[in-house]
């Protein structure tokens, strides 16, 4: 077995000469700007894309083709892995983080500036699917560099512990994304089950959100260019095993991983995106009554809930990162998978229209979100152990981002299809499907917890 690389101080307080508290807060500032940028997109194609940019006179025919410009990102991220893990297995994890992350933060700013369908017809769409499309691109390269830069800088016995500070960008741009637009809604005095399309909200304010992501971009920059390379990529550029090719060599070397790695992701992917943007278009929705499909609550108090649910996401993310290194990753997950099928089957009745109140929501909200934060927590550890360092960010991006697709881009379009035509309750048996499939990936995937991470 080789021997860890990282050079660490006396006191283990730096790596490389780089203190540890500047890792840390690297790896989550960058996470929490890119999952901002993506939140925001996904709140407004729930409330205001199907007005401002798909306006067809039918109110699902226009939510569903908003979120279909939302699934675009997921088609691009997995390009973006391909495209960002080149570099970062050629050049280095820093210099590519740095590109992911104005990737990502240009094309958002530019959302906030783009016309209209009444100002410029179809080329407003178009344009709004081109930046999405960027979006994708940008974060595709962001998660892995992010996890690679925490796990090849962890201490001995932590590295589960300290992967999961970049995940705790997800609930923290969570917040900050569905917070402002909670605040702009309730200043400007918006009601998404009865928008004024005059009214300032849908005229100016939405574009505040997307526009304010420049000066996080700033601060994420900052941060990042003070970065020193992780240790282990040095020593492997140092040894002279670095590959010209690592999409190449990655399925020629590493094919059953990318397998594996997708679906342990994929309930993951399913959960989250079930419990926030699908979910948002379904709590907000009219009700049968009115002839819709939904659970009628107003926008602002539905983004309170969610807000609330998310601090129990946030919680959770340490308590998995702490678990995935006491017990291993393997049954951690095994564990929480198994929790997030017996939560699909409660659908048809945390969700059912009849009594729906605001703590029988709250309740469905902070179980799933619970058990996101105690699925998400692990993978940022998990997923780069299965590589080899040559192909670490080019592997890992592959399998985090091809989940994407299956598990995220797809989920909440079917998700809205199967609650509209054959009830609530089959939304949480597609939960449960995609669930059993990664609890079988995580019965053939070996325990990485005890992997060293300088293997090439």
């Amino acid at each position: 077995m080789s021997t860890p690389v990282a050079v660490k101080g006396d006191d283990g307080a730096t790596v490389a000469g780089v203190p540890r508290s500047r890792i840390v807060v690297a790896s989550m500032v960058g996470t929490s700007i890119e999952f901002y940028d993506f939140y925001i997109y996904a709140t407004a194609a729930v409330s205001v894309f199907p007005h401002l940019f798909f306006p067809s006179g039918n109110d699902t025919t226009a939510l569903l083709a908003s979120l279909a410009t939302f699934g675009i990102a997921f088609v691009a991220r997995p390009v973006g892995s391909v495209l960002f893990g080149h570099f970062g297995d050629r050049i280095g994890r820093k210099a590519t983080l740095v590109g992911s992350l104005l990737t990502m933060g240009i094309a958002t700013f530019l959302i906030g500036l783009l016309p209209t369908y009444h100002q410029a017809g179809l080329i407003a769409p178009a344009l709004l699917a081109l930046m999405r499309f960027c979006q994708g691109l940008g974060l595709g390269g962001e998660w892995s560099g992010a996890a690679l830069l925490a796990t090849e800088t962890a201490a001995p016995g932590k590295r589960a512990w300290a992967a999961m500070w970049p995940q705790l960008g997800a609930p923290i741009g969570f917040i900050l994304a569905n917070g402002l637009f909670l605040i702009i809604t309730l200043v400007l005095g918006h009601d998404n089950g009865d928008p004024d399309l005059s009214g300032a909200f849908l005229e100016w304010g939405w574009r505040i959100p997307f526009l304010l992501s420049a000066i996080m971009v700033i601060l994420g920059l900052y941060v990042r260019l003070k970065l020193e390379e992780t240790p282990v990529f040095a020593k492997a550029v140092a040894d002279g095993k670095k590959v010209e090719t690592p999409l190449a060599e990655v399925f020629r070397s590493s094919s059953r991983q990318l397998i594996i790695g997708t679906f342990v992701m994929l309930a993951t992917y399913t959960l989250f995106y079930l419990m926030t943007t699908w979910v948002l278009s379904f709590g907000t929705g009219r009700t049968p009554a009115e002839g819709g499909h939904g659970v009628g609550f107003a926008y602002s108090d539905f983004l309170v809930l969610q807000l609330v649910a998310v601090l129990f996401f946030a919680g959770a993310v340490p308590v998995a990162g702490w678990l995935a290194d006491r017990y291993g990753r393997r049954i951690t997950l095994l564990v929480v998978t198994g929790a997030i099928m017996v939560f699909g089957l409660c659908f048809s009745v945390l969700l059912s229209a009849d009594g729906m109140s605001s703590g029988r929501m709250l309740v469905f909200l902070i179980v799933g979100m619970l058990l996101m934060g105690l699925t998400f927590g692990p993978q940022s550890a998990i997923l780069p152990e299965l590589f080899p360092t040559n192909v670490r960010y080019t592997g890992s991006g592959i399998a985090y981002n091809v989940s994407s697709i299956l598990g995220a881009a797809v989920a909440p379009f079917i998700a809205t299809w199967l609650a509209t035509t054959h009830g609530v309750g089959w939304v949480g048996i597609y939960l449960l499907v995609a669930a059993a499939l990664t609890f079988v990936a995580l019965l053939v995937v070996k325990e990485t917890r005890d992997k060293e991470l300088d293997e090439v």
